[in-house]
């Protein structure tokens, strides 16, 4: 670990750029633009690799970027005591690399390679590692580019990103960001936005560039967005379909065809932030009927004129679960594809059959170091249903256990961003287990600290 960040740090010896200079990155690296560096005479080497004109009329272009990332954890009682303790931690990597190739306005070429590592862990998944693969690689074909309305087809291996990413997410904060071989139209249209799309989910394997098309996971859909609304500001409307070969829930195992019908008026741009969300999902399932929902709120408020700018936060959601066992029925709601550390990096319990009640606090210490604590109550919504993980992969069932509190979960965090290439982190999670765990698992509470260092550019 010591090498990998002394690595960090000798990057950052060469990167003499001024961070004011040089856009923000962007949470799918494929938005970013870099154009204004068209006119850049300063002959700076970062700006000439984020912008590399290959024609007179700089029209042409090829551009490139990447990001090293470090994690470390330590993990106490882990899945509350049922796993056997690593005393050492472990330790996970994840490196990617980009080209992005513009040919005039109408076509544009990107090809991202990522290489994802579990060094020590014992029973490493799919999310936790991936040896090397081509992560991303499509085409864009742009038809009548203008300034607030255009028309993109975009092909290939792709990463995928809605909304508050409760459905579909670049699962950003695990070890190994998730992807998809689709097609894409992408249109924009002064205040609105339209992705209509098919896609196959790309599935981690063991060896080195085999992560072929896989067949077994469909996901297509369509989701508008319209922006400057009056009052509520933002309202997302979209339908997603879901095909799964094989599915797992506590209620049995089969063939999983789900649609999924949601709504969400947000606003992230005030002191007042708010994200309102209300999904229902309908289909069948190994014979059954599918009829499950949510509805979530997380609203904030930041206190900007107050010393450390305070910002209060509270989340709350209500996610069915299964009513009734081999009734014909599935109640259990499907987050999809959702971001992995849904409920904070620990990402002990995934979004179905659960209350939530979610409040948070962060302050800023310093103008580039932010501290926050939040605590998280969990309770089963069905008595009748288990819990289940990020991946939707059961934990526990619900079979015989009338207890519906699982437990509480306080973390604290504290994170440093010296400029906009380097961020670093440190979290503390402590999982207080419930009635419910109790009863279903060995009991013990969860005690995991995470670091990361993270380099992007």
């Amino acid at each position: 670990m010591v090498c990998k960040l002394f690595f960090i740090l000798l990057l950052l010896c060469f990167v003499q750029v001024d961070g004011q200079s040089v856009p923000p990155f962007k949470l799918l690296r494929y938005d970013e633009d870099y154009r204004l560096f068209s006119k850049d005479s300063s002959g700076d080497w970062y700006k000439r690799m984020k912008f590399s004109p290959l024609s007179k009329d700089g029209r042409t272009y090829i551009g490139y970027g990447g990001e090293v990332r470090f994690q470390y954890f330590y993990v106490n009682n882990a899945n509350w005591g049922d796993d056997p303790d690593d005393r050492d931690g472990y330790v996970l990597s994840r490196y990617l690399a980009h080209a992005d190739f513009h040919a005039g306005e109408h076509f544009r070429t990107f090809v991202q390679l990522q290489s994802s590592i579990a060094g020590s862990l014992v029973s490493a998944g799919p999310v936790d590692e991936n040896p090397l693969e081509v992560h991303q690689g499509f085409m864009d074909f742009r038809i009548a580019p203008a300034r607030r309305s255009q028309l993109v087809l975009r092909l290939g291996r792709q990463e995928l990103s809605y909304g508050s990413q409760r459905l579909v997410s670049v699962r950003e904060r695990p070890n190994n960001r998730q992807s998809f071989d689709a097609v894409r139209s992408l249109l924009v249209a002064g205040d609105y936005k339209a992705d209509l799309f098919y896609s196959y989910y790309v599935t981690a394997k063991d060896g080195i560039f085999d992560d072929g098309l896989n067949r077994d996971i469909r996901l297509w859909g369509l989701y508008v967005v319209k922006q400057q609304v009056a009052v509520i500001r933002n309202v997302d409307v979209y339908y997603l379909g879901l095909w799964k070969r094989s599915a797992f829930f506590d209620d049995g195992q089969g063939k999983e065809r789900r649609h999924s019908f949601g709504v969400r008026i947000w606003d992230d741009k005030r002191n007042w932030r708010y994200d309102a969300e209300v999904v229902y999902q309908t289909g069948r399932f190994a014979g059954k009927t599918i009829s499950a929902w949510t509805a979530s709120l997380n609203t904030s408020y930041l206190l900007s004129n107050v010393k450390l700018r305070p910002e209060l936060g509270l989340k709350a959601e209500l996610i069915s679960g299964d009513r009734h066992y081999d009734d014909g029925r599935l109640q259990t709601f499907n987050p999809l594809f959702p971001k992995g550390a849904y409920f904070g990096l620990a990402a002990l319990i995934g979004p179905a059959n659960l209350i939530d009640v979610h409040p948070s606090l962060s302050v800023s210490l310093l103008k580039k170091v932010k501290v926050g604590i939040d605590y998280d109550v969990f309770w089963r919504y069905s008595v009748n249903d288990g819990i289940y993980g990020v991946n939707m992969a059961p934990l526990y069932t619900g079979r015989n256990v009338a207890d519906k509190y699982i437990g509480g979960q306080l973390a604290t965090d504290v994170s440093y961003t010296p400029n906009g290439f380097i961020f670093l982190s440190a979290e503390l999670t402590w999982f207080k287990a419930g009635s419910y765990l109790k009863g279903v698992s060995s009991g013990e509470d969860i005690l995991l600290t995470g670091t990361t260092v993270q380099f992007r550019f």
